[in-house]
């Protein structure tokens, strides 16, 4: 028999280890014992953790619990979501209590029970009384994680073929991954004259499908907030993929009679990345840089090219309408930069919201105000070009709790609403008569993945409604991708490309495959025009074999790369990445250009009420950054207005520069703020966030200019 004070120790010392394997133990619940090698990353990195709160004083112990089960927890939300494990930029998300409130409003998590237990446990383990370790026990503890930890790392490099998330715990793969873009120096890009033809020039050189220009004088893109070709049953046949969980039934319905393209690309994660690449044909970057769309501000006649501009240079009237607010990643400048005369977000629905969402508004009161914009616009002599964006799909997903419940998760809910909510835009376009003279592209921003394979995370929607239907083909060969829509469409109009626009048209027959690249879900995924496949992780290692797409299953299983290919593709990627700002990385991001914003009467959240879009910023080594922002006030209670201004990196406050505060403002009055700091090392996942507050306060943002310079620029 035990003594009475050894059982209390061990189970107090049972009750430190339960939150510490609890993710081994999820992992075994939802998929047995078919992941060793992630049971052994789960089980290594827990034991590690379990040392670190057994020695920790009771009043500390609760910190190494928390942080380890808050980013299983916020991991596993991230997973559900997008199927992709995190990596060292998505701290910004993971640890930004604002965005986790706004993601995990009403508790709608995808795992509640898994974050319940996890947290609870960590919480319990904290109250009881833990004696501390002998240290032969210690010693045999850290002998053992780290024996398991070297043999998953030898198992991992091994059978790589499975996913990263059937390899790592999610906090391992955080830091192996970290550790690899630390140590690992970013690949130099190579030459642009270099890259291969098909990913830095526009190939119309391809067969026409129609006689010649398109009958259809108005266009309307389509983007659904990340859906994959999975869902379409169609498509997904096409691919010869097994049915998932879900099917749009509706979608697949209402474009019986459309051009489907089943092998569709999206090239990266993030909204504001997808949407460059579908309106200014280009790649968006193969990294976590700062957006090419930011980058653009310095750039006008590249923004020039883009297709809006483009349209509306050619008499086109070009609207961008979405769902949720604009001023988040900068939409409300990025969009007027690159063409479009009238941008609208979240402030333009006006109905009472039916189901609201902490995102803006749900999709389908979108689609009922979208086809009344359209209704608006057919009334005008011009023809007109637009651009819609829903939002419903966003985690933490607009579906009210009653629906939610009957299926398998709260994003397949959603899934389902948006299916019924096109569907039914799509008929009344038809209803309308809008078809008839209308080009219609429905495709995806990104995709947010799917358990199948973490390749699903590169496959989007395409679909194609055009007057001249009958002579297009049902499902169209070839692999294409966000960066072919401006080139298409150019095609489709008769309209000359600008020299600055790649890609292929999907009017076009081609008879020789190409170059495809992506990275998403943590992989940089490269298809070349020899029908051979890549995927590569920072740490320069690589998978390849043949394969006639850089999605769906491959021919044969990929093999390790033997030819130590890692450094060609991410260099090449580097000179993709580049190619807006070239050598000299000088340049200046702007922000604001005389926008009135209201301001709440209190400041409710740094993410929600922030007054400007300069997030995710980089800033490279040896740079200088001079900040300027200039505010007008308009309309201020007999107080004045407040504004405050933080910086923050991976969302964490930046207190090592300094920078002056706005003073209290009065109608009239103009507030400056100006300030420079230097960077040694590089910065990543900088933010800028400006909010204020002052009841019926109504401000003028004249100015937000970030200028960048470097030494060698």
């Amino acid at each position: 028999m035990f003594r009475s004070t050894d059982l209390s120790q061990r189970i107090s010392l049972l009750a430190v280890g339960v939150p510490c394997l609890a993710p081994a133990a999820w992992r075994i619940l939802q998929k047995g014992f078919s992941e060793p090698v992630g049971l052994l990353s789960d089980a290594g990195l827990g034991l590690l953790v379990f040392l670190a709160a057994a020695v920790s004083p009771r009043r500390l112990r609760l910190f190494p619990l928390l942080l380890w089960t808050l980013f299983q927890a916020g991991a596993q939300e991230l997973f559900a979501a997008l199927h992709r494990l995190p990596v060292r930029e998505d701290i910004a998300y993971l640890f930004d209590p604002t965005f986790m409130k706004n993601s995990t409003v009403g508790l709608t998590l995808n795992h509640p029970y898994f974050t319940a237990f996890i947290l609870l446990s960590a919480v319990l383990a904290a109250a009881f009384p833990v004696p501390r370790p002998r240290p032969g026990y210690l010693r045999k503890g850290l002998a053992a994680a780290i024996a398991l930890l070297v043999l998953q790392g030898f198992l991992s490099r091994h059978y790589d073929e499975a996913g990263i998330a059937a390899r790592f715990n999610p906090l391992h793969w955080f830091i192996a991954d970290a550790v690899a873009a630390t140590f690992h120096p970013g690949a130099k890009p190579v030459p642009a004259a270099d890259l291969p033809p098909g990913l830095r020039q526009l190939d119309l050189q391809g067969s026409p499908l129609l006689p010649d220009k398109g009958k259809a004088k108005n266009v309307l893109i389509v983007t659904l907030e990340g859906i994959t070709g999975l869902y379409h049953p169609e498509i997904r046949e096409a691919m010869a993929v097994p049915p998932g969980p879900l099917e749009m039934s509706g979608l697949a319905g209402g474009t019986a009679d459309a051009m489907l393209i089943p092998d569709f690309v999206t090239h990266s994660h993030q909204t504001i990345r997808g949407l460059y690449s579908i309106l200014c044909g280009d790649f968006s970057k193969l990294s976590f840089e700062t957006p090419k769309a930011f980058e653009l501000q310095e750039n006008q006649s590249r923004a020039r090219e883009c297709l809006p501009a483009r349209m509306a240079e050619n008499g086109w009237s070009t609207h961008f309408l979405q769902g949720a607010g604009l001023s988040f990643m900068g939409k409300d400048m990025v969009m007027p930069t690159i063409g479009f005369q009238e941008v609208h977000g979240e402030e333009w629905f006006t109905a009472p919201d039916r189901s609201p969402f902490v995102w803006g508004v749900n999709d389908p009161d979108f689609f009922r105000g979208a086809r009344e914009y359209i209704a608006e616009l057919q009334t005008a002599d011009r023809p007109w070009m637009l651009t819609l964006l829903t939002v419903g799909t966003h985690q933490p997903y607009a579906a009210p709790d009653d629906l939610a419940a009957g299926y398998p998760s709260r994003k397949l809910a959603t899934v389902a609403i948006l299916d019924e909510a096109v569907a039914g835009f799509i008929t009344g376009l038809r209803q309308d008569g809008v078809l008839e003279d209308t080009l219609v592209l429905i495709t995806s921003d990104e995709s947010h993945g799917a358990e199948l394979a973490d390749w699903v995370s590169s496959w989007g929607i395409g679909i194609l409604l055009a007057p001249e239907q009958e002579l297009l083909p049902r499902l169209k060969p070839g692999t294409y991708g966000l960066v072919d829509i401006t080139a298409s469409i150019l095609d489709y109009l008769g309209l000359e490309p600008s020299p600055g626009v790649i890609g292929r048209s999907f009017f076009r027959d081609y008879p020789s495959p190409r170059e495809m690249v992506a990275y998403t879900a943590g992989k940089l995924r490269w298809h070349t025009s020899g029908n051979i496949r890549y995927e590569c992780t920072r740490n320069g290692e690589c998978r390849t074999g043949p394969s006639p797409s850089l999605i769906g299953f491959p021919t044969t299983e990929l093999k390790p790369d033997k030819g130590k290919q890692a450094e060609k593709l991410f260099a090449m990627a580097a000179t993709l990445d580049h190619k807006l700002t070239g050598q000299n990385r000088s340049h200046q991001l702007r922000f604001a250009s005389g926008e009135v914003r209201r301001l709440p009467e209190k400041i409710a959240s740094e993410w929600t009420d922030n007054l400007a879009g300069a997030q995710y910023l980089d800033f490279p080594a040896n740079s200088t950054v001079h900040v300027s922002i200039r505010v007008r006030a308009l309309q201020t209670p007999d107080t004045g207005v407040r504004l405050k201004l933080s910086l923050r990196q991976f969302e964490q406050l930046v207190l090592d520069i300094p920078f002056p505060q706005f003073p209290v403002l009065h109608a009239g009055e103009e507030g400056k703020v100006e300030f420079d700091f230097s960077n040694p090392e590089s910065r990543q996942a900088f933010s800028f966030h400006l909010v204020g507050e002052g009841k019926n306060g109504e401000i003028r943002l004249d100015e937000f200019n970030v200028t960048v310079n470097t030494a060698g620029g």
